[in-house]
C-alpha cells in the first residue's frame, strides 16, 4: 500500500519528483520565478532532503513510495503544466515519465538523465520533453574555475565543445559564427549582420586549439621544466646518485694524475679512461700517488659498467610498468581531476576538447568515467585522493589546477587542502554539496572556487520547465548571449524555412540543427537545409531574440500551457 501525505490543497502548476539537492534547489528556483506553489513528490519526508523540502513555504509535499499513476493524479498532474523527474535513477525517471504521459499527454516533461544519447531517443517519445544532465550543466563552471576564468567561455553541445576566441587565433574552418564586433571600445555589436566583420567568434574545439593563455603557459620555461621532470623521474634516484658518484671519482682521478702524478691534463685523462676500461698495466716505477690513483680508477671502472647498465634497465622497466598501469609520466601545467563520476567525466571531456592535458584520480576502477578516460588516452591514478602520496603520483605539485568532484565532501575537502600545501601557486576547485558550506570553505581556506552541482544546474532545469532550454551563456562585455535549444513544433512559423531564413541580425543566429529524422546534430547547419517539424534548433541569441523565436516555434498542434 502506498502512503500518501499531502500538505495543503492547492493544485500547483509545477511538480518536482525527487528528494535530492537538485530537487530542493529546483523548487526554490521555481518558487522565485513564478511565485506559485510547487508540489514535490518524494519517497520519505524524513530522509535525505525531505525535511528541508517540507520546510519550504511555497511547496506542497506528497510522500509516496512509488511514482504511480495514482500518485501523479493525487499531485494534480492532470492540470500541471510541467513535471520534473530529477532522481538519480535514469531508468526510474523514464518509467515515471511514461506514467505522467498517461495522466496528462500535453504536460511538459523535464527529465534528468546522464546519458545524452539515451536522452536524444527519449525526446522522440513525448511531444513536449526536455532531457537534461545536471553534470553537463555544472561542468563548465568547474572547467572555468580550473582555467582561471570568472565565467565559462565555452559550451558543451552533444558530442562537441564550442568556445569563444578571436577570429585571428582560429582557423577559418573551425569558426561557427561571429559573436560580436568589438572594434568600438565599450560598445560591442552582438551577432553582427556582416558575419565577416565580427572579430570575436564562436569556434569548434578540436583538442588542439588550446584555451586562451594555455599555450603560452606551456611554452618556454614550463616546457623545459616538464622535460627535466620527465628525465629525472624516469631514473631510480639511488642508482643515479651512485653512478654520478663513480663518474666524480673518475674526474678526481684525472685531476690527481695531472696535478700530483707528473702528467699533463691530456695524458692524465688518457690514462684515467684506459685504466677505467680495464687496460691498466702494472708499473712499479710510478710514484705512490699515481699507483693509488691507478688502482682506484681501475676499481671504479669495474663497478661503473654494471651500475650504468642497471640504471638504464631500471629506467626502461619503470617507464614500461607505469605505462602498463596507466600511471602518468612526469608532467607539468596540467589539470588534475579527482573523481570520475558524472561530473568528473564531463569535466575531463570538456578539458580534453579544449586541448588541456589532464590527469585523473579515482578510487573505483569501475567508475563511470574510467572507460572514457582510457579512450581519450588520459592517464588515471587509482587510489584514495585524500592521501598525499596518491595526489603526488598525479603530479599535483606541478599541476595548473586541482579539480575535486567526487561524491564525498570530506574527500573533496581533504584533497583540496593537500593540494594547497603541495603546490606553490595552487588553483583549487572543489565540489561541495552544501552551497552554504561551499561559500564558507572558499572564504575561510582561501580555496579558489567552491561550488555545489545542484546550485549550478537548478537554473537550467527551471528554465526548461518554463519552456526555455538554455545550454549555456556567453558574456560579451556587460551583455550576455544565450545558447538555447528551440524545438520546432508542427504548424509553427519556422517549418519550411531554411536555417539562414531563421537568422535575425543582432538577435538570433542558428549554430546547429538537431535533425528529427536522423537524431544527429549538424554544426554548423547546412545553408540550404529546410527546417522540419520535430527538429531542434540550437541558437545563439539575445534574451529578446529568444522570446521572439520561441513564439515563432510554437505550433498549432501544441496546446498553450
Amino acid at each position: 500500500m502506498e502512503v500518501i501525505q499531502e500538505r495543503g490543497r492547492r493544485k500547483p502548476r509545477f511538480i518536482v519528483c525527487g528528494d535530492n539537492a537538485l530537487a530542493y534547489r529546483l523548487v526554490q528556483e521555481l518558487a522565485t520565478a513564478v511565485g506559485d506553489e510547487v508540489t514535490v513528490i518524494l519517497p520519505s519526508i524524513a530522509g535525505n532532503h525531505g525535511p528541508r523540502l517540507v520546510a519550504l513555504a511555497k511547496a506542497q509535499v506528497i510522500e509516496a513510495g512509488e511514482l504511480s499513476e495514482a500518485v501523479f493524479r493525487a499531485a494534480g498532474a492532470e492540470q500541471a503544466s510541467a513535471v520534473a523527474l530529477v532522481s538519480q535513477d535514469d531508468v526510474g525517471n523514464v518509467h515515471a515519465a511514461l506514467r505522467v504521459q498517461e495522466v496528462n499527454p500535453h504536460c511538459r516533461l523535464v527529465i534528468r538523465l546522464y546519458s545524452t544519447s539515451l536522452g536524444d531517443r527519449i525526446r522522440t517519445l513525448f511531444p513536449a520533453c526536455d532531457v537534461l544532465s545536471d553534470a553537463s550543466a555544472a561542468a563548465p563552471s568547474f572547467v572555468a574555475g580550473a582555467l582561471g576564468e570568472l565565467t565559462p567561455s565555452y559550451v558543451r553541445l552533444p558530442g562537441r565543445t564550442v568556445y569563444v576566441a578571436l577570429r585571428s587565433e582560429v582557423a577559418a574552418d573551425r569558426v561557427v559564427c561571429a559573436l560580436a564586433d568589438t572594434t568600438v571600445p565599450g560598445r560591442p555589436e552582438l551577432l553582427p549582420a556582416d558575419q565577416n566583420a565580427g572579430d570575436l567568434v564562436l569556434a569548434v574545439a578540436d583538442g588542439k586549439a588550446a584555451v586562451a593563455g594555455f599555450t603560452a603557459h606551456r611554452r618556454g620555461p614550463e616546457l623545459w621544466r616538464t622535460l627535466r621532470w620527465r628525465i629525472a623521474a624516469s631514473f631510480n634516484r639511488k642508482l643515479a646518485i651512485a653512478t654520478l658518484g663513480l663518474f666524480t671519482l673518475l674526474g678526481l682521478g684525472t685531476m690527481f694524475l695531472a696535478s700530483m702524478g707528473g702528467y699533463s691534463w691530456t695524458n692524465g685523462l688518457y690514462l684515467t679512461l684506459l685504466d677505467a676500461a680495464g687496460a691498466a698495466q702494472p708499473d712499479t716505477g710510478l710514484n705512490t700517488v699515481a699507483k693509488i690513483v691507478q688502482t682506484l680508477v681501475t676499481l671504479v671502472g669495474i663497478s661503473i659498467i654494471p651500475l650504468v647498465t642497471a640504471t638504464v634497465v631500471d629506467a626502461i622497466v619503470r617507464a614500461q610498468l607505469a605505462t602498463a598501469l596507466g600511471r602518468p609520466r612526469p608532467i607539468a601545467g596540467h589539470v588534475v581531476v579527482v573523481g570520475l563520476g558524472n561530473v568528473g567525466t564531463r569535466v575531463v571531456e570538456q578539458l580534453h576538447d579544449l586541448g588541456v592535458p589532464v590527469v585523473c584520480v579515482e578510487s573505483d576502477e569501475h567508475a563511470r568515467g574510467v572507460q572514457l578516460a582510457r579512450r581519450l588516452d588520459v592517464p588515471i591514478v587509482f587510489g584514495d585522493a585524500s592521501r598525499e602520496d596518491i595526489l603526488r603520483a598525479a603530479y599535483v605539485h606541478t599541476s595548473r589546477a586541482l579539480v575535486t568532484v567526487t561524491d564525498d565532501d570530506i574527500t573533496n575537502l581533504e584533497a583540496g587542502l593537500h593540494g594547497q600545501t603541495m603546490s606553490r601557486d595552487p588553483r583549487i576547485v572543489l565540489r561541495l554539496f552544501d552551497d552554504d558550506l561551499a561559500e564558507k570553505v572558499q572564504r575561510s581556506f582561501g580555496i579558489t572556487i567552491s561550488r555545489s552541482v545542484s546550485h549550478l544546474a537548478a537554473p537550467a532545469f527551471a528554465a526548461a520547465m518554463l519552456g526555455r532550454q538554455l545550454l549555456g551563456t556567453i558574456p560579451v562585455g556587460r551583455r550576455v548571449l544565450l545558447i538555447a535549444e528551440v524545438p520546432v513544433h508542427a504548424g509553427s512559423d519556422l517549418e519550411g524555412l531554411t536555417s539562414r531564413m531563421v537568422d535575425s541580425p543582432r538577435q538570433v543566429q542558428v549554430i546547429a540543427i538537431h535533425r528529427n529524422t536522423t537524431g544527429g546534430i549538424e554544426l554548423p547547419p547546412p545553408s540550404g537545409y529546410t527546417v522540419a517539424s520535430g527538429d531542434r534548433l540550437i541558437v545563439l541569441t539575445t534574451r529578446a531574440g529568444l522570446g521572439r523565436l520561441l513564439a515563432r516555434s510554437a505550433g498549432t498542434s501544441v496546446p498553450p500551457s
